[in-house]
């Protein structure tokens, strides 16, 4: 299983976007069967896309339709409420701090998924939980 991070998504649904040709080359090959991302990444997406600065800001029609695009083409997953306590405890042994526990509950939901891979443009934030999620990570 291939997981999607938000920051690939936006990627592929910019055309504009630096890494749109990378994104949009393993986001093509994706399908329920084999790639998903979490249901946390959906709410993502629409707010990137409907606040994005300059010319590529798209309405909230065209956010949605996007939306819908990803729930197409990927399998979505969903952590608990205790899970989602287990990542907020985790975040404070690792001292994440701000929106990069939004990065921690991707990457739990990664794990989550058995994912094999995470594609994703923001490495760094995700060298940041330990091993077991920095051997996954990749830019695609």
């Amino acid at each position: 299983m291939i997981f999607f991070d938000t920051s690939v998504l936006i990627a592929a649904s910019v055309a504009d976007h630096i890494h749109h040709a990378a994104s949009l080359s393993v986001y093509r090959h994706a399908a329920p069967s084999n790639a998903c991302c979490g249901v946390h990444n959906l709410a993502e997406v629409y707010a990137v896309l409907t606040s994005i600065p300059g010319p590529q800001r798209i309405s909230s029609e065209q956010a949605s339709s996007a939306v819908e695009n990803v729930r197409e083409h990927l399998l979505t997953v969903s952590l608990d409420e205790k899970e989602h306590h287990a990542v907020i405890k985790q975040a404070a042994k690792l001292g994440v701090v701000g929106g990069t526990i939004y990065d921690l509950l991707i990457a739990h939901a990664a794990m989550k998924a058995k994912a094999k891979i995470i594609y994703t443009w923001n490495i760094r934030h995700f060298q940041r939980f330990g091993p077991e999620i920095t051997r996954l990570i990749r830019a695609p």
